[in-house]
């Protein structure tokens, strides 16, 4: 970056007053948004007022409008819900209403508003910022306040922040709750695929989304189902027939379950009602399958947060109150949003807009526009689970005469089933023939290599662990080998879904282009790591389940403490030199410290981190969390600090250590890993087949790549997905710590710091200008974005 950093030192909050609500319907993830703006309100010398009921406490005032402590919001990060309350208010509604709520608020001189809410609470909030002054105004001409506090008080902020599990508002890529609410879903359908399975039933699924089909068109993708209703995207006329055909076409093919996944607001072309009775009716009337329905309901709201909303929201709140510091008369009502791994400030009013939009498209049975109002994403995802879910009878399949290879290599990570399924599906709808190499590089140089065809590969998508079977073993002593394979076998492409060794091992592969003819084909890299040391991406399939599995283990720990008294926790996590896990682990566990290898300490520093949570300690704080990544340091080991922490805080707490190990590769993977292996390898895949008709030389009858740009890692950056040559990254690359050099969450780690009461200094030059939204073209849907 060649800009010049700015930091919020001198953003200072002294004199200025900070409400915070949450309103409409709740979401996992608001406690998190809520105790961000709490601690970063009271970071900056402001005062935070939670202001309890929504709107409902606004306009009631009395104890519904108090003043909290840092204390105040400890331990909330892992509840669901929202602890401060919500309710849906009329009297908000009403002139009169909004005028007792600006007296309240005047009184306490609360002139900044975080809303944490819905599209409804959002416009709600914007028009008491627009009315503010006349409200003041009037209760000034009623004698309720003096003519100063007219002045003094005369305008007011509003920064919002998105929670809404249906993910149904535009300008942003997730809403907080909508990856919670995946949880919940994928959970319940990995269950009911075991029954479905011992009993050869069809499962209709209904779920939430009354006016938006992300939930929806999300699980379908993460779980495979077969068929998804949804309503942007109506079924065409005689839907009914097509869908009875591919149900028992595939019980014809020995799959001995059908998952159909109906959002509850699914309608069909003519804007009539698609309920899940309806779809259970059609298939026992026609096909007589064994068919039930499970209603998901409310379960879809609850439960814990996921690590990927904690982070989310601890982010957007932080961002949100930087927002209202640098706030004046002039800055329109703005609500933070994530777009890619950015957080970004968008104006309130024209993503509500957009939202509305949305809606009056599908009413006037516009539904192309809906699709692309919706967003990148949503696009993206929809293409992706048309291409993914219905097999082409073969006669109408192109036939490109291309043989594609797929491996796993490197240690398994959560996720890349899917990462396969979707890359052997869509090479066989581009016309390939797809052969599966089992047991990565190792397993290659002995022949272990079969075609694999479209049914071999259902049911993957919630499969953990590599079930090709992987390797760390690199290609550099097979070559000899592996080039004899490729001819054998004619392989025109390879597709390497891996972690750092996959990295390596192309990089091996292409250097030896010169002696062997065989590696002058396409080979694209698909990152796959617990780890997310790959460079070239800032995520890696199967970190997001890692992180997830840190979170839990770290708040059932945490949760071991609540009857002891006075208790710090040492807690290893793996990553190698990465401190990737420890530092997002840390963030969304509400940890004290996380020491990676990436931000060198010294015994000062743990000094002053035992001095800090023995002053913690002296509060109504009893428990401390400290992460450690597994080779941050070579003598500051786990034990060493261990034993340091125990015997500086005799007297004060006592220690416990864990070390996590490999319960961190296990377990299903998250939805948020599913999906980005299905969507990234889907990708990578139209990539090869774009590069194989490229490289392909008639005369000759072969394919010959061997320009830098064949051998590719196709990764994350900020917002795009993009190919990147494997020798450009070289130079990215730390080596010998097998880390990228430049690593975008570095910036994140103030956060952590800030939210546990530490000075610190951060970097906001990313943040603090206002973008618009953007109506994309439909080209921009099929480059870059997730």
């Amino acid at each position: 970056m060649d800009h010049q950093p700015k930091f919020f030192e001198n953003l200072s909050g002294s004199g200025k007053a900070i409400g915070v609500l949450t309103s409409g319907g709740d979401a996992q993830g608001m406690n998190a948004a809520v105790r961000a703006v709490v601690r970063m309100g009271i970071y900056v010398k402001a005062k935070v007022y939670f202001i309890y009921e929504g709107y409902q406490g606004m306009v009631d005032g009395g104890d519904n409008i108090v003043e909290v402590s840092w204390e105040s919001v400890s331990s909330i990060l892992q509840i669901g819900g929202t602890v401060i309350g919500s309710a849906r208010c009329k009297a908000f509604r009403t002139r009169a209403g909004r005028l007792q709520a600006a007296y309240n608020l005047v009184r306490r001189g609360i002139t900044n508003l975080c809303v944490i809410g819905g599209d409804g609470s959002l416009t709600g909030a914007n028009l008491f910022r627009e009315e503010w002054s006349g409200l003041l105004e009037e209760l000034a001409q009623k004698g309720k306040i003096d003519e100063e506090a007219v002045k003094k008080y005369a305008y007011l902020n509003i920064v919002g922040m998105v929670g809404s599990i249906d993910n149904d508002f535009c300008g942003t890529d997730m809403t907080i709750g909508t990856d919670s609410a995946l949880h919940r879903i994928i959970e319940v359908v990995d269950a009911i695929m075991t029954t479905a399975q011992s009993h050869q039933r069809t499962f209709v699924l209904e779920v939430m989304g009354r006016h938006c089909g992300y939930l929806a068109l999300v699980s379908a993708l993460a779980c495979g189902a077969d068929w998804v209703f949804i309503p942007e995207y109506p079924p065409e006329e005689g839907w009914e027939d097509t869908m009875c055909v591919k149900l028992s076409e595939n019980r014809a093919r020995k799959k001995r379950l059908n998952i159909i996944i109906v959002a509850e607001g699914a309608i069909d072309c003519h804007n009539k009602p698609i309920t899940s009775e309806k779809v259970k009716d059609l298939v026992v009337q026609r096909l007589g399958f064994d068919t039930r329905v499970t209603i998901l309901g409310h379960v879809q709201r609850g439960g814990t947060p996921s690590a990927f909303d904690r982070i989310l929201a601890s982010r957007m709140g932080v961002e949100a109150v930087l927002a209202l510091l640098e706030g004046t008369p002039d800055t329109p009502a703005c609500v933070v949003s994530l777009s890619g791994n950015q957080s970004v400030r968008l104006p309130l009013m024209e993503c509500v807009q957009m939202t509305q939009a949305v809606q009056k498209a599908m009413d006037e049975g516009r539904f192309d526009d809906a699709v692309r109002l919706r967003g990148r994403s949503f696009e993206n995802n929809l293409n992706t689970y048309k291409l993914l879910s219905q097999k082409k009878p073969d006669a109408e399949l192109p036939k490109s005469n291309f043989n594609v290879a797929v491996l796993n290599v490197g240690a398994p990570a959560a996720g890349m089933n899917a990462a396969v399924r979707s890359a052997v599906r869509v090479g066989i709808t581009e016309g390939h023939k797809m052969f599966a190499v089992i047991d990565g590089f190792e397993g290659f140089a002995k022949g272990k290599i079969k075609e694999i065809n479209w049914g071999d590969v259902g049911g993957w998508t919630g499969q953990g662990g590599s079930i090709l079977g992987t390797k760390r073993t690199l290609p550099g002593k097979f070559l000899e080998k592996i080039a004899e394979q490729m001819r054998t076998n004619n392989i025109n492409a390879l597709m390497v879904i891996g972690g750092f060794e996959a990295y390596l091992g192309l990089l091996e592969l292409s250097a030896a282009r010169e002696k062997y003819d065989e590696f002058c084909v396409p080979m694209v890299m698909v990152p796959a790591t617990v780890s997310n040391n790959v460079p070239g991406s800032d995520f890696s399939i199967g970190a997001d389940t890692a992180l997830n599995t840190i979170t839990d283990t770290c708040d059932r720990i945490k949760q071991s403490a609540s009857g002891t008294k006075r208790r710090v926790f040492i807690i290893e996590t793996m990553g190698g030199y990465c401190g990737y896990l420890a530092n997002m682990g840390a963030l969304a566990a509400g940890a004290d410290a996380a020491y990676i290898f990436e931000e060198q300490f010294d015994i000062r520093e743990l000094q002053a981190n035992v001095e800090h949570l023995t002053e913690k300690m002296k509060t109504s704080i009893q428990r401390g969390l400290v992460l450690r990544n597994e080779n941050c340091n070579e003598n500051y080991t786990t034990d060493f600090i261990y034993q340091l922490y125990s015997e500086e805080g005799k007297g004060v707490f006592d220690c416990r250590k864990n070390v996590l190990g490999h319960m961190q590769q296990g377990g299903a993977p998250s939805p948020f890993d599913r999906n980005f292996g299905t969507k990234i390898s889907a990708k990578a895949m139209q990539w090869i087949s774009k590069k194989l008709t490229e490289t392909y030389r008639k005369e000759e009858g072969k394919v010959f790549a061997n320009t830098e740009d064949s051998v590719c890692l196709l990764g994350m950056r900020r917002r795009n997905l993009v190919f990147q040559p494997v020798t450009e990254l070289k130079k990215e690359t730390d080596f010998v710590h097998r880390i990228p050099m430049e690593q975008w969450w570095l910036k994140l780690r103030p956060l952590m710091k800030i939210l546990a009461k530490y000075k610190t200094s951060y970097d906001v030059s990313d943040s603090g200008q206002l973008e618009h939204v953007a109506m994309h073209s439909p080209k921009e849907a099929e480059t870059g974005a997730i």
